[in-house]
């Protein structure tokens, strides 16, 4: 019986989810920002008696909400990171922010499209000066978030998904940084369709094309908030990871001696980093550590359990 210290075998499971992520604090100017115009907007359109006003206001109230469930995942991953509840860290929490700030999309895409319906069969009159001036607003304000927040999501969204042989095929992404990027891109897009939909009504009397517009954005939101639900539910699910990287991690174990792996699952438990477990089959077995040594190091994988039998045949 071993009656000696076990330290030398303990690892924390950390796995860098205590430090700062590179779109944290972008969204926290973008919460500033967004909450700043929906104070102006409401405000406004209480004094001045402008429902334009006041809907876009309210609108960006439950964006304000949004991006606040994105800072508090944040937050919440870094300060628990150590919490030894969590078996793997608190990486999923970043993949659990995203997958209710994409519900949330999808919800909002579904209010876009019955609002739009109702307003093709039932027109109401546009004050179409006053919702382009809105309308403008928006896109401004958006588009300064779009910039903020897409830096960080460009420079950390890899998906990895090139023709090129040697590309392990491994994401990268903050899911929860996407989430609040779609919330604006989503924003956006619905002020831009708006400004055109709007012009058309005024200069060309095409009425319809407001709500058709909205039709159209509410299409394309829907679309992205399906993308990132597929995405993030993978993740809380424990679905396996890219085939290229289970493919490359049973490549190095295979090729060395007649190693044979019986059984392999990988799997992400954070933006990045990934958790697997292999059963080796070998006529001359070694030390578990010795096959974690041949696992690329740039697969992402920080966490590896290993099963050793030696080959009965």
């Amino acid at each position: 019986m071993h009656t000696k210290t076990t330290r030398q075998w303990q690892h924390d499971h950390i796995f860098g989810q205590d430090k700062v992520r590179p779109g944290e604090r972008g969204t926290l100017w973008v919460i500033l920002i967004t909450a700043t115009m929906m104070v102006i907007e409401i405000t406004a359109g209480l004094v001045y008696g402008s429902m334009a006003l006041l809907a876009d206001g309210l609108h960006m109230a439950s964006h304000t909400a949004a991006l606040g469930i994105t800072t508090i995942a944040y937050v919440y991953t870094r300060r628990c990171a150590a919490d030894s509840r969590f078996c793997f860290g608190t990486g999923k929490v970043n993949a659990f922010a995203g997958y209710t700030s994409a519900v949330l999309l999808a919800m909002f895409a579904l209010l876009m499209a019955w609002e739009s319906i109702n307003r093709l069969f039932n027109p109401v009159e546009i004050a179409f000066n006053q919702a382009i001036v809105v309308a403008v607003l928006g896109l401004i304000v958006n588009g300064a978030s779009m910039i903020i927040l897409g830096g960080h999501h460009h420079g950390h969204d890899h998906e990895h998904q090139h023709a090129d042989p040697h590309h392990h095929g491994h994401e990268h992404t903050d899911h929860n940084l996407r989430a609040a990027y779609l919330h604006v891109l989503a924003d956006a897009l619905t002020s831009l369709l708006a400004i055109f939909a709007l012009l058309a009504g005024k200069f060309m009397g095409l009425n319809w094309m407001d709500p058709v517009m909205g039709i159209v954005g509410a299409i394309l939101v829907a679309r992205w908030s399906l993308g990132l639900i597929r995405d993030t539910s993978g993740i809380l699910l424990d679905h396996q990871a890219p085939s290229v990287m289970l493919e490359q991690t049973r490549a190095a174990i295979e090729s060395v001696d007649d190693n044979r792996i019986a059984d392999l699952h990988i799997w992400s438990i954070g933006p990045g980093i990934y958790s697997a477990t292999l059963a080796v089959v070998s006529d001359t077995p070694r030390q578990p550590e010795y096959y974690k040594t041949l696992i690329p190091k740039d697969l992402g994988i920080v966490h590896t359990v290993v099963e050793v039998h030696l080959c009965q045949d």
